[in-house]
């Protein structure tokens, strides 16, 4: 099994131009990744990510989703960046990038499926990122079958805002607002500390080896080191648990300016690659069934 201290130095270590791919792990076979080969400036694979353009109109954000290069790109060095711009030409004076993965996983019955991504911050100072807000997350597929939010389930399993070194999991389910098994609309999450902007591994891992519904669990790590877990039981709804843990999802990358958690971005707030988020790989495994 990959030493995941050995991994997290081995990225930190690793020159821009350096490549990796998602690591092996004992007991786990790899179902999909995407790396982020390519050329540098050049726009990361469509066949695997749809590039999302517009305003979505939530939370309170600022920016305008763009698919331009400027704002989703591929580094040349296997890694694809997100990089927030202030661009006066939009109505709200912001522009980043969003990606949702065409790729859907179903966590397996009797098997750990395993998800995750490396990733790393801009380096510009705390100070410098009111306002930035980049996370890592799943969604269920059925949002785009025309079930409502937060009913089909959303697992955040990175939230980070205003460069502060703190990273968020999150789990919302059920219907909003009205408290209930998920506390909508806040969710029912854990933190944990970020030690730096280098390359950290962000990971959800759902077990689903009992048949017991109450007993399987989602369970968030940064590194190795739990920070966060959900049960059935913790639940207690049997739809609910089964649209979090037993039906399709895929992955979003995306990085928001402003919203209602974070605040606004300030005089101070940098734009480009110092807000950056800059992602590795994401990748799928589980054990065999």
């Amino acid at each position: 099994m990959l030493n995941y201290r050995a991994l997290v130095s081995l990225l930190a270590f690793a020159s821009s131009a350096r490549a990796w791919g998602a690591p092996g792990y004992g007991g786990f076979s790899l179902r999909w990744q995407d790396s982020f080969p390519g050329a540098a400036g050049a726009s990361p694979n469509t066949g695997n990510w749809n590039l999302i353009d517009g305003y979505l109109n939530v939370n309170n954000e600022l920016q305008r989703y763009s698919s331009s290069t400027r704002n989703l790109q591929l580094s040349g060095g296997q890694t694809v960046q997100l990089v927030p711009w202030r661009d006066g030409s939009t109505r709200m004076g912001w522009t980043s990038g969003r990606m949702e993965s065409k790729y859907v996983f179903t966590p397996d019955a009797g098997s750990i499926t395993r998800v995750e991504a490396c990733l790393r911050f801009g380096g510009a100072p705390d100070y410098a990122k009111q306002g930035i807000w980049p996370a890592f997350w799943l969604l269920g597929d059925s949002i785009r079958h025309g079930v409502q939010w937060p009913t089909g389930g959303e697992l955040d399993i990175m939230e980070r805002v205003n460069g502060l070194w703190t990273g968020y999991g999150t789990v919302h389910c059920g219907y909003s607002p009205n408290g209930g098994a998920c506390n909508e609309p806040n969710g029912v999450g854990g933190a944990i500390g970020i030690p730096d902007d280098g390359w950290h591994v962000w990971r959800l891992e759902f077990d689903r080896r009992s048949n017991d519904w109450t007993q399987q669990t989602i369970t968030w790590s940064r590194d190795g080191w739990q920070f966060h877990q959900i049960s059935g039981s913790r639940i207690g709804d049997y739809n609910l648990w089964v649209a979090l843990c037993q039906k399709p999802q895929f992955f979003i990358l995306n990085l928001a300016v402003g919203g209602n958690w974070p605040g606004y971005p300030n005089g101070n707030t940098q734009d480009g690659y110092g807000g950056m988020l800059e992602v590795a790989y994401v990748a799928h495994y589980s054990t065999q069934v």
